[in-house]
């Protein structure tokens, strides 16, 4: 069977991500004519109309946060998986997810110690920063473990034992919260796309494309990488610098990416893995932007199933996530006997 040029791979992708995004924006419980979408995105017709507010106020910004956080995810995972030479390195493995749980718990078992009219007035804001400020003290301590640990896999055991650590602080802030305190933090903790706002997509964007950028500039160095920490050094590759650069960077696109959308299973791991089996390359010059528009793809073919037309309620995002991630791990743990790509 012949294979598909690159270029044309890369064609094929940009064509369904196209298609995901017009998905879910045009449908949900109430299903948005296309060229209602087709105008509102061109800006022509009336501003005020139903469809126009539907789709800027609503269905545009989950869409937009689908479209930059599938793609962090994605080349996320691929960073992790490709330092520790693992195919179950994840964003969720480094801690920055838990620790951003952390950061959550914390604000809502405090919450009522604070004034209720500043948190009304500062609406999503608080729990965003809650989440980046945890998301940040996870980092930190895994780049100042990094600072000591050489090996990759040791640094990997540490990223878990972090994530364990805050998991169970958060345990025991569940068992001394309230009723209410216990539903807001289920509810971040589900993941979900539709209160990110304009102006918090606007920092998201932000944070990913500088996160991306920075990964595409170390595409080289990943490449070294591949052959092992030696070669990679005898090649020039300042191994320890180029580690902690590479945990940076997926902290910074994991904690950006769960601060606003909350924690979003099985993406940052199945992404790297479905890009490689459609690529059937090693090259990180093309796998990263692989990795990018197959996790957004992803992500924003979920969440148009998790609003999907017919239903009142949206299901949580984790859910449709794992039942796509899920299968995709396990279809290749046993295609490749657990040895990473």
């Amino acid at each position: 069977m012949r294979r598909i040029p690159v270029s044309g791979l890369f064609l094929l992708l940009g064509a369904v991500v196209a298609l995901a995004f017009a998905v879910d924006v045009a449908f949900g419980p109430v299903v948005l004519p296309w060229r209602d979408v087709w105008n509102g995105l061109l800006g022509v017709g009336d501003p005020e109309a139903v469809s126009n507010v539907i789709l800027h106020e609503f269905r545009l910004p989950r869409a937009v946060a689908a479209l930059f956080a599938g793609a962090g995810l994605g080349v996320a995972g691929f960073l992790l998986q490709t330092q520790f030479r693992s195919p179950l390195a994840g964003p969720a493995e480094l801690g920055v997810s838990s620790g951003a749980g952390l950061g959550v718990a914390a604000l809502l078992l405090a919450e009522p110690l604070l004034p209720a009219a500043l948190l009304g007035a500062l609406g999503p804001w608080p729990v965003a920063a809650a989440a980046a400020l945890g998301a940040a003290a996870a980092m930190a301590l895994v780049l100042a473990l990094s600072a000591r640990l050489w090996d990759s896999a040791s640094l990997l055991l540490a990223g878990l034992m972090i994530a364990s650590a805050c998991g169970a602080v958060i345990s025991l802030m569940q068992y001394f919260s309230d009723a209410t305190q216990l539903k807001a933090y289920s509810l971040w903790g589900f993941g979900g796309l539709g209160g990110v706002t304009w102006a918090q997509n606007g920092v998201l964007a932000l944070c990913v494309l500088a996160g991306l950028a920075a990964a595409l500039a170390l595409s080289r160095p990943l490449y070294a990488s591949l052959l092992g920490d030696s070669a990679a050094a005898s090649l020039g590759v300042p191994v320890r610098g180029f580690r902690m650069a590479t945990l940076a960077i997926a902290s910074l696109l994991a904690g950006s990416i769960t601060a606003f959308c909350g924690p979003i299973a099985f993406v940052g791991l199945a992404v790297p893995h479905l890009a490689r089996a459609l690529f059937r390359r090693s090259d990180p010059r093309v796998l990263q932007p692989a990795c990018m528009l197959t996790g957004a793809a992803l992500l924003l073919v979920c969440d148009a199933l998790s609003h999907f037309p017919g239903r009142d309620a949206v299901l949580p995002l984790n859910a449709i996530t794992s039942l796509f991630g899920a299968p995709a791990v396990l279809y290749f743990l046993l295609r490749h006997g657990g040895r990473s790509a």
